[in-house]
């Protein structure tokens, strides 16, 4: 099972077996690390979009593992604004770094620049494509959380069709017993290619009523209504208004209910919700860093030792953080 020098594009590029390599290195990283394991070598973090917890905690892994990061959160400052294609920027930054991490608006650039790029390219969230590296911590706090990837349901609320990070989980949840729920307003219904993917008997239901399905659910894994998506504003409020969770919904669902969202929210999830034990969107962010280290770690060849044997320190003997 070979990852080093490989690119994180989509979720269906990886195998059950990998998905579960991947978590094991990620629940290791959570537990201890060497804070001098990719000393030397350099992440570009190149974001053509708006992010807070993805370049962040890829910037902190990088970081915390001793690593260096260039890159830049606005295009704008970037000789784009000059009229550079994104085919050379990426030969340029190629020559840079020694793994990139990109975040564009158009469906399929993750793919496009891991052809250009000799280094590791990674999926930062394409458009309305794919999100991996989030699916990855999605799937991570859904293990700690239930301690399996099998034997439970979960509700997909809010934008299906637009939803990056709904489209990964899918699919990355078809290997595992998993009854999966979709509730969205009729104009962003889950697409049909992305249903496709899942075997027909996991599709418990596609309905526009939360509470329909309440009772059903393990998880609710809620996403936030895009306003731009609406031409007309009175439309998007009264869709959105319809996909909003605060306690009244605790009052419908199982007591132990764990509510799940990728950030940020705009009024989809009531802060009310915060401080109780169901939710879990905090903690998701928070994995964002051992998933991360582990995946960089992975693809700069530095955690061969982690997957096959539970180790990570590396070869020099340097601390280990608790």
């Amino acid at each position: 099972m070979g990852f080093t020098g490989r690119d994180i594009l989509a979720l269906e590029d990886f195998s059950k077996a990998e998905l579960l390599a991947v978590l094991k290195t990620s629940l290791l990283f959570s537990q201890m690390y060497d804070p001098q394991l990719l000393q030397g070598k350099l992440l570009a973090s190149l974001f053509f979009e708006p992010s807070t917890r993805t370049r962040l905690s890829f910037e902190a892994s990088m970081k915390k593992l001793g690593g260096n990061v260039i890159g830049f959160s606005d295009w704008k400052d970037t000789s784009i604004q000059k009229g550079e294609d994104l085919q050379d920027t990426i030969k340029v930054i190629d020559g840079y770094s020694d793994v990139i991490v990109i975040r564009h608006p158009d469906n399929g650039s993750a793919h496009a620049a891991a052809q250009i790029a000799k280094a590791p390219v990674i999926n930062g969230g394409d458009g309305s494509n794919q999100h991996p590296t989030q699916t990855f911590v999605d799937l991570f706090t859904i293990f700690q959380s239930h301690g399996s990837l099998d034997g439970f349901s979960i509700g997909f609320l809010g934008d299906l069709k637009y939803g990056r990070t709904v489209h990964s989980l899918v699919k990355a949840l078809k290997h595992f017993d998993v009854d999966m729920y979709f509730i969205s307003p009729q104009e962003l219904k889950m697409p049909r290619g992305v249903l496709d993917v899942v075997p027909p008997h996991r599709i418990k239901k596609e309905t526009n009523d939360l509470y329909e399905v309440a009772g059903e659910l393990d998880f609710v894994y809620a996403t936030r209504i895009q306003k731009e998506r609406f031409l007309v504003e009175e439309d998007y409020a009264k869709i959105s208004s319809g996909y909003q969770l605060g306690m009244g919904f605790l009052t419908k669902a199982k007591k132990s209910v764990k509510i799940m969202h990728p950030l940020p929210r705009v009024g989809e999830l009531q802060h009310e919700l915060d401080e109780s034990t169901n939710a879990l969107y905090f903690q998701q962010a928070h994995n964002g860093i051992p998933v991360r280290m582990a995946l960089l770690s992975l693809v700069l060849g530095y955690a061969q030792d982690v997957l096959d044997h539970g180790v990570v320190k590396s070869d020099v003997g340097l601390p280990i953080h608790h």
